[in-house]
């Protein structure tokens, strides 16, 4: 799978924010679910430089979900062998750009072809949770059916993570009551106060969110929507935080913190090392992911009666009392596990339904 992203060309490369897209294309090419397999296509004048990107000799190699990472120098792997530079003198017309990718794609593809489907525990499982179109009922019968569903793989030893700063803000007390140490809560205020800080700069604040579509579905305003968004982390301890484009290296309960934009939250969620999406909407949104599963869960049945090709499970059975809480959200956790297991596919795999990966760049465009 190819990643097209366009930065690299006149940004402020040295920005104290520029960290954050850096990081985030590094760790999307290195999540799990690409196989360790990464190669480099590069312009050639831009400043992001694949040196920049991948420093030679420290490329990490995705080995499981969580685990931690091993120098390239340990797989045999070779950083600057693997960049197609195409200003490059030996590149005579386009198809000799296209013939060096793909000569060079083959001996990835090759490697990845003999891997073989192994029997893994529930506890390599890295999940992200995410709510978008939000409406009245997304804290009352989707969310926390997932934060249920979250329970569930925390206990099991699996990594959960959730996010969306603007959407947990006005209850981050709930968050910080929840930390394992002193030292989560501290890094979950600090994460709040960057993103004031973010937008202060920008001259917006929090109440730019909720969404007219938000409005339109009975929410009132961003604290009512913090609670909804918030039951999604479930009833777990919250054992790390996570800065915008990090990867995550431990296990438990995640706050990841990103902006509430879907797009960019999930490509964040990616970078982070997902290997699988839960998605939860009321208004209705097509939205999902090239690189991992998203699996969609409507808040109302209606919108599941109306959009049956696209939403996986609906929660609105929980309104009209045909189904209790622990119902659905075990329901998702056996979904979950059918299509980690490839053995089932979600309504948008089936569609080859998937948006473009947005960066969050923060650094100033020179």
């Amino acid at each position: 799978m190819s990643l097209g992203h366009t930065y690299g060309c006149g940004v402020a490369i040295d920005a104290p924010d520029a960290m954050v897209p850096i990081r985030t294309v590094r760790n999307i090419s290195l999540n799990p679910n690409f196989g360790g397999e990464v190669m480099m296509v590069s312009l050639g004048c831009e400043k992001l430089q694949p040196e920049r990107l991948m420093p030679p000799g420290t490329i990490p190699i995705a080995t499981t979900a969580a685990d931690d990472v091993a120098d390239i120098g340990d797989s045999g792997a070779d950083a600057n062998g693997d960049v197609v530079v195409l200003q490059d003198e030996e590149h005579v017309g386009f198809q000799s750009m296209i013939e060096s990718i793909m000569k060079m794609a083959e001996h990835h593809l090759s490697r990845l072809n003999n891997r073989r489907r192994e029997t893994c525990p529930a506890s390599d499982l890295v999940i992200g949770v995410q709510c978008g179109g939000s409406d009245a009922f997304s804290g009352l019968t989707a969310n926390p059916a997932v934060g249920f569903a979250t329970d569930l793989l925390v206990r099991a030893g699996a990594t959960v993570m959730f996010s969306e700063v603007t959407e947990v803000r006005d209850g981050v007390d709930q968050l910080t009551s929840r930390a394992a140490n002193p030292e989560v809560a501290a890094a979950i205020i600090r994460e709040m106060q960057w993103y004031d800080d973010y937008l202060k700069r920008g001259s917006a604040d929090r109440s730019a969110n909720t969404t007219p579509g938000n409005k339109k579905g009975g929410l009132s305003n961003i604290v009512e929507k913090a609670m909804g968004s918030i039951i999604k982390s479930g009833n777990s301890a919250i054992s790390g935080v996570l800065s915008p484009g990090e990867k995550v290296r431990q296990k438990g309960l995640i706050y990841a913190a990103t902006p509430a934009s879907d797009f960019i939250c999930g490509t964040l969620q990616v970078a982070a090392g997902i290997n699988l999406h839960v998605f939860t909407t009321g208004r209705g949104t097509p939205y999902s992911l090239a690189e991992v599963p998203v699996i969609k869960v409507a808040t109302r049945s209606d919108l599941a009666r109306r959009w049956h090709d696209l939403m996986d499970i609906n929660a609105g059975t929980i309104a009209t009392g045909e189904s209790s809480i622990e119902d659905v959200g075990w329901e998702l956790f056996r979904m979950m596990l059918e299509v980690a297991s490839g053995r089932r596919e979600t309504c948008a795999e089936k569609l080859q339904l998937h948006n473009a990966l947005v960066l969050f760049n923060p650094a100033p465009v020179t």
